[in-house]
């Protein structure tokens, strides 16, 4: 991990293409700007950790049945090429 000192107003620069400025300091709280292409996300660490986890929650959920259609109107239509109604069977 690179450590890196700067005060108030300084920035650093990543790859070329994403500045951090220290924006302010205000007591043991640092306010920091990251400016950034639009094709890099860019997010605090706890909703990085929380996007993850639902990436991996939704890799490794079983697969859930899906409800069956089931015909509510046994009878040919009366008008050709119109299909009879259908619904959720609820199971």
């Amino acid at each position: 991990m690179l450590i890196l000192s700067r005060k108030s107003g300084e920035s650093i620069v990543i790859d070329g293409r994403i500045h951090v400025k220290i924006v302010r300091v205000e007591g043991d709280v640092v306010k920091i700007g990251v400016q950034a292409p639009a094709d890099i996300p860019v997010h605090r660490k706890e909703v990085y950790d929380e996007i993850q986890g639902s990436n991996q929650q939704a890799l490794t959920r079983q697969n859930v049945a899906l409800p069956k259609l089931v015909k509510i109107n046994s009878k040919p239509n009366s008008r050709p090429g119109v299909p009879a109604a259908v619904t959720h069977s609820g199971k």
